[in-house]
C-alpha cells in the first residue's frame, strides 16, 4: 500500500503576492513541508517579514520582488530564476487586484487594465515562463488562485470576477497543453477570506449581513484554510490531479 506523501523537500516555489492573506499562508505552508520558497510581491518590506518567519520556523526562503502586472520585471524575476536556482518546481499566481468596487456602467479603462494586467496577463506570463522551465524539467506543478466569483460573479465586482472566469480558462488550457510534459495546473477558488484585500466587505457589517446567509458555514474563510488546498495541488497526493478548481468557499456555490 502507497504512502501519501505531502513532502516537498528539495522543490523550488514560486509564491507571488507572498506579503500578506493567502499568498503568506501559502508560502509558510510550503516552506513548513519542505520547499525552498521564492517570495514576491511589489514591496520589498513586506516580503523580508515573511523570509524571516520562515527562516526562523526552520525554512528556506527568498524575497525577489516583483510587480507582476509589469512584464519587464516578470522577465527580470525569471532571468535570476534561471540563473540562480536552474529549475523551477512550482508556481502558485496568488497576486491579485481589485482596484474598483462599483457597478459596470461607471468602471473606467484605467481599472479595467489594472485589473486584466495583474489578474490575467500577469498569471499567463508567469505560467509560461515558469511552464517552460517545467517542461525542460520534465515535472512541475502550477496553482492559480482564481475565485468562486469566477463561476458566480459577484454584483459591484464585474471586471475582478470576469479575469477569476478568464484564470478559470486559462488553467484548463495550460492543464491540457502541459499535461503531455507531466506538468499539472490547477486552480484554487476561494470563497470569502479574511484579508485586507477583502476587508472592503468583511468590515462592513451591512454588506456581511447580505453575505453570510450566503454561506452555510456561516463566516469567511481565514487565509490558512486555503494553504492546505495549494499543498494537496502541488504535492505528489495530487498526481493524477490537472485542470481541476478546487472550491474553498464554505459551501457558498453548492
Amino acid at each position: 500500500m502507497s504512502t501519501i506523501s505531502f513532502d516537498l523537500s528539495g522543490k523550488t516555489a514560486l509564491v507571488t503576492g507572498a506579503s500578506r492573506g493567502i499568498g503568506e499562508s501559502i508560502a509558510k505552508t510550503l516552506a513548513a513541508h519542505g520547499a525552498e520558497v521564492i517570495l514576491t510581491s511589489r514591496k520589498k518590506e513586506s516580503l523580508e517579514k515573511v523570509e524571516q518567519d520562515i527562516k526562523e520556523a526552520g525554512g528556506k526562503a527568498r524575497t525577489i520582488p516583483c510587480h507582476t502586472g509589469k512584464m519587464e520585471e516578470i522577465d527580470q524575476l525569471f532571468s535570476q530564476i534561471e540563473k540562480e536556482y536552474k529549475k523551477l518546481d512550482i508556481l502558485v499566481n496568488n497576486a491579485a487586484t481589485n482596484p474598483y468596487f462599483g457597478d459596470v456602467l461607471n468602471a473606467t479603462e484605467e481599472a479595467w487594465d489594472k485589473t486584466m494586467n495583474v489578474n490575467m496577463k500577469g498569471y499567463f506570463f508567469l505560467s509560461q515562463k515558469a511552464g517552460k522551465m517545467m517542461v525542460e524539467n520534465g515535472s512541475g506543478s502550477i496553482v492559480n488562485v482564481a475565485s468562486i466569483n469566477g463561476v458566480r460573479p459577484a454584483i459591484m465586482q464585474g471586471i475582478y470576477s470576469m479575469t477569476k472566469a478568464g484564470v478559470i480558462a486559462m488553467t484548463k488550457s495550460f492543464a491540457k497543453e502541459l499535461a503531455g510534459f507531466n506538468v499539472r495546473v490547477n486552480a484554487l477558488l476561494p470563497g470569502l477570506t479574511e484579508t485586507k484585500f477583502s476587508s472592503v466587505m468583511t468590515q462592513n457589517e451591512d454588506v456581511m449581513n447580505i453575505i453570510l446567509p450566503t454561506i452555510p458555514l456561516r463566516r469567511a474563510a481565514e487565509p490558512d484554510e486555503m494553504a492546505g488546498a495549494v499543498l494537496y495541488l502541488v504535492s505528489d497526493a495530487a498526481s493524477f490531479t490537472t485542470g481541476a478548481c478546487l472550491v474553498v468557499d464554505g459551501g457558498a456555490l453548492a
